[in-house]
């Protein structure tokens, strides 16, 4: 293993402690959200992901297990709302934060077709359930980022100082993948709202280019890797990380697609040095949720 800021598995509270990687990108695996998301039904198949998941679930602990297993601290929890539906509500990612808030970081759904509600749940989900970001899926609501429909969600995000997390390139499972496009739609809002943290997940392939490119023009644009193994990231993602653009690229798996234990071994593979693979795994996200930087302890 070429970093040694971290332990590959938890044995101890000692190599707990010493942990420093957080998922940007997951969500509770339940039997509701396949359920829920039918079109997500290819994506895992496509990605081998284990039946069980879809089909039983796992529990809190069930989970915690599978991040010691790898080595993982935390992981950004999404609720998911798509229109007319709750999939994953803020209320149930909250019983999860609740029960075991020193591994799971809340991250808000809501239901982007009705904005004054939309509003209000979010700042519920910040002032009341304590939590940390605001994710929405364009290819769910067939609007891409810079419509209106977003744009008071924009204004408390700034407000809250908390990131927007949304989905950038083609979609994996069976939808248009117009939305997903990196120019011109989070270019568009990166420029009229330049105080607003935007966290683009899937990093953006086939126009992984383009979001690197909007990543370097606007200091508040950032990638996340989730859906990707780290084999497969792009040779110019990995030029970008370990080079100008190591502050602003965030590990994530999309939990259940990818496992933790299988992106973190590939992740050591990627052979990067310790202060970007810290960056990478803890530090870049770390600061955009606001959260202590053990790199400095």
């Amino acid at each position: 293993m070429s970093g040694t800021y971290r332990s590959l598995k938890f044995t101890s509270k000692n190599d707990f402690e010493k942990a420093w990687d957080i998922d940007a990108w997951c969500q509770i695996a339940h039997p509701d959200f396949i359920k829920g998301v039918p079109e997500v039904s290819r994506l895992f198949q496509q990605s081998k992901t284990p039946l069980e998941y879809s089909e039983k679930g796992v529990t809190p602990e069930q989970t915690i297990e599978l991040l010691n297993e790898a080595g993982v601290e935390k992981l950004c929890l999404n609720a998911w709302y798509r229109p007319g539906k709750v999939i994953i509500s803020n209320d149930v990612v909250s019983e999860w934060v609740q029960k075991y808030p020193d591994r799971f970081i809340g991250i808000a759904g809501v239901n982007l077709l009705d904005p004054y509600d939309a509003v209000k749940e979010l700042e519920r989900a910040v002032n009341v359930l304590g939590f940390k970001g605001l994710r929405v899926i364009p290819w769910l609501y067939g609007l891409p980022p810079n419509d209106k429909h977003y744009y008071p969600l924009y204004v408390k995000c700034i407000e809250f100082d908390i990131p927007f997390f949304t989905q950038v390139g083609h979609t994996g499972p069976l939808c248009p993948s117009e939305t997903g496009r990196p120019i011109p739609y989070i270019d568009e809002i990166a420029l009229k709202f330049p105080q607003l943290k935007i966290v683009g997940g899937h990093i953006g392939y086939p126009w992984t280019n383009e979001m690197i490119s909007l990543c370097w023009k606007h200091p508040n644009v950032y990638i996340d890797t989730s859906a990707y193994l780290p084999r497969y990231y792009p040779s110019e993602l990995i030029h970008y990380m370990q080079t100008y653009g190591q502050d602003k690229v965030c590990y994530g798996t999309n939990f259940p697609q990818l496992s933790w234990k299988d992106t973190m071994k590939q992740v050591d593979e990627l052979d990067l040095n310790d202060k970007i693979k810290e960056k990478f795994l803890y530090g870049n996200i770390a600061k955009l949720l606001k959260l202590e930087n053990k790199a400095k302890l």
